[in-house]
């Protein structure tokens, strides 16, 4: 994710066992835990939590779900709260104050709930350490298509793909970056062929091409 160079470093720690997330909650009394599904949705959710974080002191416990599902299960155990992917929690003293799961993680949702979530002095860094938290294969499949490698359709069925089984802790402003192109795959049940034909969007090389620039 890029952020500036001063910015205050938000806590955000990997919860892989049940007993990091009692160690988590222990250190941090009031904090939140996100569990990280296998879809976009995870990409989504975490880009509108990302927004709040930048300016709201609050730690937070990421739960790799599929991967550390003995940690989720804890969780689930602990709190009585039926598990979802995504899923926001907080915390105040050990006990769930709060939780949206899906897509009810909005900034709508969020925006009461931390305004009672103390401020920064300054904007907060966000960063995860998870090397694939990058957008190099899009840029790699994007590049590709520009050079006439692959074609509209190719592309799109593989970008299309790519976005909706990206689990990844991004920013929401590579969320609505990436997003841009096609929109929500859930959106077209599984269809590429709803998708419409690519020249009926404008023209997509421009568009994949002004894209990669904003990237960076």
């Amino acid at each position: 994710m890029t952020q500036t160079a001063d910015a205050e470093k938000q806590v955000l720690v990997p919860l892989t066992t049940p007993e990091e997330v009692d160690q988590f909650l222990t250190d941090y009394p009031l904090a939140a835990v996100f569990k990280a599904g296998t879809c976009h949705k995870t990409m989504q959710g975490f880009g509108v939590l990302e927004t709040f974080l930048q300016d709201h002191d609050l730690p937070v416990g990421f739960i790799r779900v599929v991967d550390w599902r003995p940690a989720s299960n804890h969780v689930s155990e602990m709190t009585g709260i039926v598990h979802h992917s995504p899923q926001l929690m907080i915390f105040k003293g050990g006990e769930v104050q709060f939780e949206a799961n899906n897509w009810d993680i909005t900034p709508e949702v969020l925006e009461p709930v931390f305004a009672g979530i103390p401020a920064r002095s300054g904007a907060a860094s966000v960063q995860t350490a998870d090397p694939t938290e990058t957008v190099e294969p899009y840029r790699a499949l994007m590049q590709d298509f520009v050079d006439g490698k692959i074609s509209d359709w190719a592309f799109q069925d593989q970008y299309v793909t790519m976005f909706r089984d990206d689990a990844s802790l991004r920013s929401q402003r590579e969320f609505d970056l990436l997003s841009r192109l096609f929109g929500d795959p859930d959106a077209y049940h599984g269809g590429l062929h709803q998708l419409g034909q690519p020249q009926e969007r404008g023209v997509l090389k421009d568009r994949v091409q002004q894209l990669l620039t904003e990237l960076g």
